[in-house]
């Protein structure tokens, strides 16, 4: 029985949110930059959060609120994982799970692999960690994007200690294969580093492309493994603040278990919460629901590329709703989205951002409305026909 896709809320309501979204720009720009999206919360979050809010339920989070258990449902559910609640542990978000992981397991001034063009807080958090972030692009093979090993191999053997892994991948919706991870598993075992994968938009994966968990990528991957995840962009839960820090070997949940207290006070009762209801089996259909509408709008996000900018490059994204466009075609400059925001009042996030192989290109949202989605796609036509 096919799905009933999810409808985003209209506009006159989008507008008054007061998150980054809605806020940064004036309303005659269109707001597709920011990883969130548009859609109404799922019914069993908006119940916690309403009965936390008529109860005055808003202290400090216990230590096991239930999201360990959750988690450990929803991945077996989803994701045929089998993890070990005891192997878990939360915190406020993803990047500061994986700034507490990278300074229990490197030492400063550590060479951290990344590889652009990637999410802009990895450089930066690997920084607040006090590494040094280590460039080893992904390999464009003309249908999508690859992890180079012999680079990472390289960037290892010069005394790179960690390796910041994106799966699925941001900007690019890449998902890796479990051939790929388990190389990249042996590579970082064989040169003593560890793997630390963000895996936030895996419960948006593509029906029909294959996810595989990190840290089940095999003993070694396993064995070399932390995996960071969240609620926040699956249901849009951003500003509540609950992220999620995996570890599947005895090892590396002792570096868990010995991360300083505060890592976990940092958590937000709202979105631990909220997570536990996300993460259930009765939010299962909504989630069906908001991944049936991106993949229409994946679909269509294709279609309006072909018809208004037929020079973009644009490959469907195995996973979130996340798109990575070449726009280098019309000659906008090496950052297309700071020229479109003031030509056609739609905002985009900045390609260079993501390094500097993100020079001319942009990342475009489409979790919202089709109508949203064929305005915005119909004003960048409009400024590239002038």
């Amino acid at each position: 029985m096919s799905t009933t896709p999810l409808r985003a809320l209209p506009l006159e309501t989008l507008r008054r949110r007061s998150s980054t979204k809605w806020r940064t720009y004036p309303e005659d720009v269109l707001p597709l930059f920011v990883a969130e999206t548009d859609y109404p919360l799922a019914p069993a979050v908006t119940a916690v959060l309403a009965e936390a809010v008529a109860s005055g339920d808003t202290g400090y989070t216990p230590a096991d609120p239930g999201i360990r258990d959750a988690f450990a449902g929803f991945a077996r559910r989803r994701f045929g994982w089998d993890v070990d609640p005891a192997g878990v542990r939360s915190t406020a978000d993803v990047m500061m799970g994986v700034v507490e992981i990278l300074r229990a397991t490197i030492r400063p001034g550590d060479g951290v692999v990344i590889m652009p063009p990637v999410y802009p807080p990895f450089a930066l958090c690997t920084d607040e960690a006090g590494g040094i972030p280590v460039s080893v692009p992904l390999t464009d093979t003309g249908a999508g994007w690859e992890i180079d090993l012999d680079g990472v191999d390289a960037a290892l053997a010069a005394g790179a200690r960690a390796i910041l892994l994106c799966n699925p991948h941001n900007p690019t919706g890449t998902v890796h294969s479990a051939a790929t991870l388990a190389a990249l598993a042996g590579l970082a075992e064989r040169h003593g580093a560890v793997v630390i994968s963000d895996e936030i938009h895996a419960p948006l994966v593509a029906d029909g492309v294959v996810y595989t968990p990190f840290l089940t990528a095999g003993a070694s991957a396993a064995r070399v493994g932390f995996a960071v995840t969240s609620a926040s962009k699956a249901y849009n839960l951003a500003g509540l603040k609950c992220a999620l820090m995996v570890a599947a070997d005895d090892a590396t949940m002792r570096v868990l278990a010995g991360l300083n207290p505060e890592v976990e006070w940092r958590t937000g009762l709202f979105g631990a919460l909220a997570a536990v209801a996300a993460f259930d089996e009765a939010s299962d259909e909504w989630l069906d629901a908001l991944r049936a509408a991106l993949a229409e709008n994946r679909a269509l996000l294709g279609a309006l590329l072909a018809e208004h900018l037929p020079r973009a490059v644009y490959r469907t994204p195995d996973a979130g709703y996340l798109a990575w466009i070449d726009l280098s075609a019309y000659n906008w400059g090496d950052d297309p989205a700071a020229f479109l925001l003031d030509a056609a009042k739609v905002a985009l996030h900045h390609g260079p951002q993501f390094g500097a192989e993100g020079a001319g290109y942009a990342r475009l949202n489409f979790g919202c409305s089709p109508e949203v989605l064929t305005e915005a796609i119909a004003r960048i036509g409009a400024v590239a026909r002038s």
